[in-house]
């Protein structure tokens, strides 16, 4: 498995043709305690960039971006019960979606776990 990051801090873990994506450790700190998590339904279609998945924390509400395009294959149902998965977790079991990918070539305009973590010292 491949790890990515993008710079509006969601994290790509690609085996095959399916990224799980989630949000990096980085962006649930600056967000605080996570409240509610609406993720996609299966069977969705995303553009690279389109709106994906809600995240609402107790300091605000961020959406989460499909880093690459395709059709969502599962959703982290597990978020609705239990948010602060995405707080415990957030690289892990706090994962919010599946995504059947339609563009591997995507995923060239991505950073790798030790490039994303470089990029955050600078912010």
């Amino acid at each position: 498995m491949t790890l990515y990051f993008t710079r509006e801090h969601e994290w790509l873990r690609v085996d095959g043709d399916v990224a799980t994506v989630g949000i990096s450790d980085h962006a649930q700190h600056a967000l605080g305690d996570i409240v509610f998590a609406e993720v996609p339904d299966a069977g969705r279609s995303l553009n690279k960039g389109d709106d994906a998945a809600v995240v609402e924390s107790v300091k605000a509400a961020s959406d989460v971006y499909a880093p690459v395009a395709g059709e969502v294959v599962e959703g982290n149902a597990a978020l609705a019960d239990d948010p602060s998965l995405i707080n415990r977790d957030p690289e892990g079991e706090g994962w919010f979606f599946k995504l059947k990918l339609s563009d591997p070539s995507e995923l060239d305009g991505l950073m790798d776990e030790a490039a994303y973590r470089e990029w955050v010292k600078t912010l």
